[in-house]
């Protein structure tokens, strides 16, 4: 039976936070809390497996006097599946599993946006000596960064030069000075693609946008495989269910949502002389990431903004028992777009994707109902082949349909028990393209102004039973023998006298 998905536009950032208030989703913070390491702390230490709290916090050091151009700062609101499913408008229990399966279909489904005159985010607006990006509470996330980050959920808008496209993004960016942000980008991404277009036209800036805090849907998008040539924002439009009302910027033909806490115009630098010194950085596998190097930056031309703005940060890297934004968001959609990717390259049978939320899509395992061999090497070779696998799937594992795909534990055992190496059942797939960011590869490889992108080795770890075997008389034909599982007249009959048994009390 499939789950009804109910749109909600909460229409900005505050409307998002009010929901959240209404359903305990959220604490706020109104002890003061140091932007120098210790908020980035505070948000590591709370956001939990998907289960910590969203976090507001009112009270920033050196940002809580009375003229204090921004006080607030919000984060961890989309670190856990209930709030993703908030967003959805699903209802808040919903599976893991069926938010995969509704993933797949999300970022296919359009509401194109409306241009509007104006909105709450020409509340302010800064050109001039006024720009100040130190105006804004932007952390030191962690001790072990290279500054203060202010682009960590920010939606980065570019515009393709020849067809008009906006691409929405999440790119990390640093404060390099009041009005200088440098940036990471690779050029195999969607705004590569456009810096490499403007640049092939003769242009040495490209303009960008930078927004920070608007509903969940800009940093849910923002930060998905949404196919090039597609405007986040209709994506956008189709989740909340109602077009995203847009604003064109003051200095840039660009255009941003109407009802954005803070936005940032300005003109990214294309020529190498014009690149700024950023990194490194706590990243999204976990390890400090990046190294110090000289990136394209945003010289920024102007900053409009609401009323007393809230500043929307996260905390990035995910680890054993802390999961951030990014590997909650990604587990379900680089799961729903392998699927959607295997599905187009033809691989029948497939039942399953997951990517566990620890490593934000880098692993992916796959269930499958095989009905001829060497069909799990088809579906590793799909996704390794596809643009979605750039910044994911480094390893594959493949499993038979009766493996829960959602239990590591059942994962486990079909490793150990399906697969035998000298059968091929393991392959590597050496120098792919891959994560620039991914600390097990040599540094040299991860050098993107060299290559342009990382180098992976990729792995499949075939773990379905081998149909290469012969089927065996004893086992009435069958390739494996059979499981101790009792069968299901045994099973039920016990089940039925569970309570009689005394067994009936939960653990402790």
């Amino acid at each position: 039976m499939s789950i009804e998905r109910k749109p909600v536009a909460f229409g900005d950032l505050r409307g998002w936070i009010d929901a959240l208030k209404k359903q305990d989703e959220i604490r706020e913070v109104n002890s003061e809390v140091d932007w120098n390491v210790e908020l980035g702390t505070v948000m590591r230490l709370a956001q939990g497996t998907g289960d910590g709290p969203a976090l507001l916090f009112n009270n920033i050091k050196d940002y809580n006097g009375a003229n204090a151009r921004c006080r607030k700062l919000f984060g961890l609101g989309l670190s856990s599946y209930r709030r993703l499913n908030l967003m959805l408008g699903l209802p808040l229990d919903t599976h893991p599993r069926e938010l995969v399966k509704i993933g797949r279909n999300i970022l296919n489904e359009r509401i194109p946006p409306k241009i509007v005159a104006t909105g709450p985010v020409k509340e302010n607006i800064l050109k001039g000596e006024a720009v100040d990006l130190y105006d804004f509470p932007s952390p030191l996330w962690n001790r072990v960064d290279g500054g203060r980050y202010i682009l960590t959920f920010a939606g980065c808008v570019t515009r393709d030069p020849e067809t008009g496209v906006p691409n929405v993004g999440i790119y990390r960016g640093m404060v390099a000075d009041k009005s200088t942000i440098p940036m990471l980008m690779w050029r195999a991404q969607h705004i590569g693609h456009h810096a490499t277009a403007w640049r092939e036209s003769g242009k040495k800036e490209m303009p960008i946008a930078l927004v920070i805090g608007w509903e969940p849907s800009l940093g849910f998008c923002a930060g998905q495989p949404v196919p090039k040539g597609v405007s986040e924002y209709d994506v956008m439009g189709a989740i909340r269910g109602a077009p995203v009302e847009l604003v064109k910027c003051e200095t840039i033909d660009v255009y941003v949502p109407a009802s954005a806490e803070i936005v940032i115009e300005g003109m990214l630098q294309l020529d190498p002389e014009n690149f700024v010194m950023e990194g490194p950085f706590a990243e999204f596998t976990g390890y400090v990431a990046g190294d110090r190097s000289p990136k394209p930056a945003v010289r920024v031309t102007c900053i409009t903004h609401r009323n007393d703005p809230i500043f929307r940060g996260t905390i990035e890297g995910s680890l054993p028992g802390s999961y951030s934004e990014n590997a909650i968001c990604s587990s379900i959609m680089r799961a729903a777009t392998a699927w959607n990717v295997l599905d187009r390259a033809g691989v029948p049978g497939i039942t399953g994707v997951w990517c566990p939320p620890v490593q934000a899509g880098i692993n992916a395992v796959i269930q499958m109902k095989q009905s001829y061999r060497n069909q799990a090497k088809q579906a590793a070779n799909a996704l390794w082949g596809s643009s979605a696998g750039h910044v994911r799937y480094k390893h594959v594992t493949v499993v038979d349909d009766d493996i829960d795909i959602h239990d590591y534990a059942a994962v486990d055992w079909a490793i150990a028990h399906r697969v035998n190496a000298g059968e091929n059942d393991i392959i590597i797939m050496p120098s792919t393209f891959g994560m620039g960011l991914d600390p097990s590869t040599r540094r040299r490889d991860r050098n993107a102004a060299l290559f342009g992108t990382g180098k992976w080795n990729r792995v499949l770890i075939d773990a379905t039973m081998n149909l290469d075997y012969d089927p065996d008389p004893d086992l009435d034909g069958a390739r494996f023998p059979p499981t101790v599982w009792p069968n299901k007249e045994d099973e039920a009959r016990v089940r039925a006298r569970w309570a009689e048994l005394g067994l009936d009390a939960k653990k402790t």
